[in-house]
């Protein structure tokens, strides 16, 4: 094999491997493009069932030693946005979220993780509940594949403080937005 074609050949060999492979991504059972009574907060007027989604994601990039999750509602009429979902310190080894583990008392979060407080003031998941006649809001659902173990936080840390510590750490990161109006 003459030289020329054996860079050709290997050249094509990596760009092939490159174009297949796989991007960290971020999936739902529970949620396509709106949020659901499901999801929806029960309280402040809305009477949802406040059910965090299903989450799985795949393809973490190397050298991943933990995740993070967390939602948050851009759109909230507080000039902030708002934190309704944070939890961080997943194990590396886990890729999904059952249905409900927002809810302290169901038990369902990986041992060791941790959730944060929300703009609701506390741990835990708090679902949509828009102001009524406010045009749709986007809510984003990202899982942070992180650089650490653990971020060194408590479940008293704030949303801000801890997404502060998830981009001072992120490796990857994938979304799914969501909307909802009431």
């Amino acid at each position: 094999m003459n030289k020329q074609f054996q860079t050709l050949l290997l050249t094509g060999f990596l760009f092939t491997n490159l174009c297949m492979a796989q991007t960290f991504t971020l999936k739902s059972a529970d949620i396509g493009g709106q949020m659901t009574i499901e999801q929806v907060l029960n309280g402040f007027g809305c009477t949802g069932k406040n059910s965090s989604p299903q989450l799985s994601w795949a393809n973490a990039p190397a050298g991943t030693k933990s995740f993070a999750v967390a939602i948050f509602d851009r759109d909230a009429p507080t000039g902030s946005g708002w934190w309704h979902w944070i939890v961080f310190d997943i194990p590396n080894s886990v890729n999904e979220l059952k249905r409900d583990a927002g809810d302290e008392q169901n038990h369902l979060l990986p041992m060791g993780a941790i959730q944060g407080l929300t703009d609701f003031g506390h741990p835990g998941y708090g679902g949509p509940c828009p102001p009524e006649g406010d045009n749709p809001h986007e809510y984003i659902i990202t899982v942070y594949a992180l650089k650490v173990e653990k971020l060194g936080l408590d479940n008293k840390a704030s949303a801000a403080l801890a997404g502060f510590y998830l981009n001072s750490n992120v490796l990857a990161k994938a979304s799914i937005v969501a909307y909802y109006k009431r």
